[in-house]
């Protein structure tokens, strides 16, 4: 038997297509005779489309020309609520909306002619905070502007306040964030009645796409397929957003009789596409004399943009974090998405937690200063334990060490000799203030609740003609390292070496339905069912008796190659099944959020130029427990990657709005760190296998996204003594916090 590899750093299965340019990305593709399409936008935030004009000296008759009246099917995008319109009919929501679509053969007469229609628009009232969508200054959407509520409901909240030594109440905001991937949206269709509609592109969750075109051209499932290419990067950016742009080249695709190539430029795609919900949570809490949380009461809210798309489960999923992993007898969460005239936000790594626990973290700092304990000393009076419950009333069986993992993570950051030496370094230093703080946090794997029996995804592993195995999933390699995790779980569930596993292109047409790349979902849901399914290939094959126990890979290959020539295809397919034991109440929202959590302690060592009122991460330590390690060196790469986009999220990247518009919709102006303002992130893993996970693996690719921001501030208050409650921190945000008062000169 060949050495297990799971938990060894194996190359990379697509990595020499992407070094040597092998590898073809769709803006790569060609088709004969393909078009070019672009997206015809509202200029106007809100109004009523009262005409459409076409500009002289263009030769029209060349184009394509699409509208809402072109729809074969449904004008909707097809997904949770589907309020959303693939092109704008009678009104405009948002700027940027689709109105109309062009293709020509020559893409630079295609963006004169895109520049040359006129779009007649009475503009309408818009609202753009919060604010003034929950005081519904405006109706914008439905009856009172909010897609989704929540309320989680744990004991008695309203008995407690009388009873509580200390009364901690404080308010906290984020902003939008943008994906930045490195390839922009893109997709090319072949459509036509006869045949139906095919589209390769860059996408996250290929099944998404197709469950929207079925309803767009009312076509059956066998003639709609979908096909993932080669993607440079996702975030959740490529989750919903796809579905529309690859429905506008099919829609021109199938007018024109031609196939269709749309690919957006930058400023394009920054312009129109999904961002991270901003959000704004108030936290009023309960707390003993001996500094035991009591009550815990959250309000929490997103604003969702122009139509609802992702989020209400970008809701649920920061409404069951807003609470951390801390024991509180009773918690109540009320929890709103809401409406207002920005374009609709969606999916970003994290999904909703990195906003509540922001808060919460920050909060907790803000108590644990009011109480007179420290922040450490705080978290460890009120970390969940084994046999305790989460906010949702979610019983902890799993082992768990907070104390433990907060232990190590101070210890590797040299965190109370540092900040003793910080306090004694700032008070003579009258240009630089230093600090360093932490986060504790946990996030859930998988989708919530109910939400993995409803996919029921389904993965196949199938025997090749030469002897190997080939993976078949819907889940896209999107840079995470998919296709090598898979393959390294199924080399071990069979005990062949990693070389004989291939991972089917993902295709509609091809792959059964495993789901979404989403919520940390892939290794540890999607992972179990690849190593399922090749038990019992396996399996299969030791009962033939093609194949004996003790077996060598050269064996296994001759057995698979016997059985397909004596009985035709050998194919093995997993259905998920939830772990025993797991129940959760959709209306009451109690019970088993998730069938696991990945738990951490992330530590923020920062400077404070009191000049230029900027901040920098000197040092970064992430500790976190995720089960079995499959491959050291991506799970490594998926922290570091995270804890970055992170560090964006807490200090550089502003998306500036005027009139629910990005105005700073390119590279040079929405500012993302570089490798120049990143600091050394220090990653470490502690091991607790969970029992439902592909050699004990949990989910790890979102965790990364919610512990820095807050860490990052703990250690900005550290400094210099400024309560700041609001990301991303600015030069200029934080200027205005030290000179209104508090801060440490």
């Amino acid at each position: 038997m060949p050495k297990l590899i799971v938990g060894q750093s194996v190359k990379r299965k697509e990595g020499f297509d992407k070094v040597t340019g092998r590898a073809r990305y769709v803006d790569d593709l060609v088709f004969p005779e393909m078009l070019y399409g672009a997206t015809v936008r509202s200029p106007v935030v809100r109004g009523r489309i009262r005409g459409i004009s076409f500009g002289e000296n263009i030769p029209w008759e060349e184009f394509t020309i699409v509208t809402a009246k072109d729809i074969p099917g449904a004008n909707c995008v097809a997904l949770i609520l589907e309020d959303q319109p693939y092109l704008a009919e009678e009104f405009v929501n948002h700027p940027e909306e689709p109105i109309l679509l062009l293709a020509h053969p020559d893409k630079y007469l295609l963006e004169e002619a895109r520049r040359s229609v006129k779009l007649d628009i009475e503009s309408l009232p818009a609202i753009f905070s919060i604010e003034d969508s929950l005081n519904q200054t405006e109706i914008i959407w439905g009856q009172d502007n909010v897609f989704k509520k929540f309320l989680i409901d744990k004991g008695n909240v309203d008995e407690v306040w009388a009873q509580a030594d200390f009364i901690v109440e404080g308010e906290y905001e984020t902003g939008a964030q943008e994906q930045l991937y490195i390839e922009t949206n893109g997709m090319i269709a072949v459509a036509n009645p006869q045949e139906g509609v095919t589209v390769w592109g860059s996408m996250q969750c290929p099944y998404y796409v197709h469950k929207a075109l079925l309803k767009l051209f009312a076509l059956p499932p066998d003639k709609t397929r979908v096909i993932q290419t080669v993607t440079g990067g996702g975030f959740g950016g490529k989750e919903e957003y796809p579905s529309m742009i690859a429905g506008h080249a099919a829609l021109l695709a199938w007018k024109a009789g031609k196939p269709v190539k749309m690919i957006y430029d930058r400023a394009e795609d920054m312009a129109a596409t999904t961002k991270r919900h901003p959000s704004r949570t108030r936290h009023r809490t309960a707390v003993s004399k001996d500094g035991k949380l009591l009550a815990m009461e959250i309000d929490f809210v997103i604003d969702g943009g122009a139509y609802a798309t992702l989020s209400s489960v970008v809701l649920s999923r920061g409404t069951i974090h807003a609470a951390g992993p801390y024991n509180c007898p009773n918690v109540r969460v009320r929890s709103k998405a809401v409406a207002t005239n920005h374009p609709p936000h969606g999916a970003f790594r994290g999904f909703g937690a990195p906003q509540s626990i922001f808060a919460l973290e920050r909060h907790l700092n803000k108590i644990a200063r009011t109480i007179g304990l420290t922040p450490e000393e705080f978290r460890r009076r009120n970390f969940l334990h084994e046999g305790q419950m989460t906010a949702t009333s979610q019983v902890i069986h799993e082992k768990i060490d907070l104390d433990g993992l907060l232990t190590r993570a101070l210890d590797l950051s040299d965190y109370r000799a540092k900040k003793a030496r910080f306090a004694e370094s700032n008070a003579a230093n009258k240009t630089e203030k230093k600090g360093i703080g932490f986060a504790t946090f946990m996030h859930g794997a998988g989708f919530t609740g109910s939400g993995e029996v409803y996919l029921s995804s389904i993965v196949g592993i199938e025997a090749t003609a030469t002897g190997g195995v080939r993976v078949l999933t819907a889940n896209t390699e999107i840079g995470q390292g998919t296709n090598t995790i898979f393959s390294q779980i199924a080399a071990d569930a069979l005990g062949i070496d990693f070389e004989m596993i291939e991972i089917a292109q993902p295709d509609t047409g091809n792959v059964p339905n495993s789901g979404p790349t989403v919520a940390s979902r892939t290794t540890m849901i999607v992972g179990k069912l690849v190593e399922s399914a090749a038990i019992g290939l396996k399996q299969t094959l030791l009962a033939s008796g093609l194949l004996k126990e003790g077996y060598s890979p050269a064996e296994f290959s001759a057995a698979c190659q016997s059985y397909l020539a004596q009985h035709g295809a050998l194919k093995s397919f997993s259905k998920y099944d939830p772990p025993p034991g797991v129940f959760w109440d959709d209306e009451k929202y109690q019970g088993e959020a998730y069938g696991t959590y990945a738990w951490a302690v992330y530590v923020a060592e920062v400077t404070v130029d009191l000049v230029t009122y900027e901040a920098r991460v000197d040092d970064f330590v992430a500790l976190q427990e995720v089960g079995k390690v499959i491959h050291p060196v991506l799970a490594a790469g998926q922290i570091e990657g995270g804890v970055a986009q992170a560090i964006g999220f807490a200090l550089y990247e502003n998306v500036v709005w005027q009139n629910g518009r990005m105005i700073n919709n390119q590279m040079t102006n929405y500012i993302m760190p570089t490798s120049a303002d990143l600091p050394p992130i220090r990653v470490y893993f502690e091991e607790q296998p969970y029992a439902y996970g592909p050699s004990g693996a949990k989910g790890i690719g979102e965790l990364p996204m919610d512990g820095p921001a807050p860490a990052i501030l703990n250690a900005i208050e550290d400094a210099i003594g400024a309560d700041v409650n609001q990301i991303p921190l600015l030069p200029e945000t934080l200027m205005k916090a030290m000179t209104a008062g508090g801060a440490n000169g």
